[in-house]
């Protein structure tokens, strides 16, 4: 699967190649990190500022918590075809020590994971539309 036949589902969440970053906001008052993308207003509640710099967060963190989820996300999330339930992790991140939640890569089970385990971002395939192949990160246990 090349990385360059596919298109990501959100433009600028993320990078492309074989080391994919997750793409966030740093405020450029108090330091303080965003995932997505915060652009209007800072929201730590100590700072006003509206300055950010877009920067690419660790691409590595240890899990916080993580559970299996056996609901389909609201729209516009698209899962392609039929819904199957999916491993879910919050991961802190490696340099940033912020939480974020996403998708476990396919063929990760609750019982493959473990709190403090280290993980990766890593991007797969969505959903198909049209030809074109759709592409969306997720967390993958590190190989050692």
């Amino acid at each position: 699967m090349s990385q360059s036949a596919m298109q990501p589902t959100i433009a600028g969440w993320f990078t492309d190649g074989d080391q994919p970053r997750l793409i966030g906001t740093q405020c450029c008052d108090c330091g303080t990190y965003f995932f997505p993308k915060q652009e209007l207003f800072c929201r730590n509640p100590n700072c006003t500022s509206t300055r950010f710099d877009e920067v690419e967060l660790s691409r590595t963190g240890r899990i916080w918590s993580y559970t299996k989820h056996y609901y389909a996300p609201p729209e516009p999330y698209i899962s392609g075809e039929e819904f199957e339930p999916y491993t879910i992790a919050a991961v802190e991140l490696e340099t940033e020590k912020m939480v974020i939640l996403g998708q476990v890569a396919n063929g990760f089970e609750p019982e493959d994971l473990h709190t403090g385990q280290e993980m990766e971002v890593v991007v797969e395939k969505l959903y198909e539309q049209d030809g074109t192949d759709y592409a969306v990160w997720k967390w993958k246990p590190k190989a050692s």
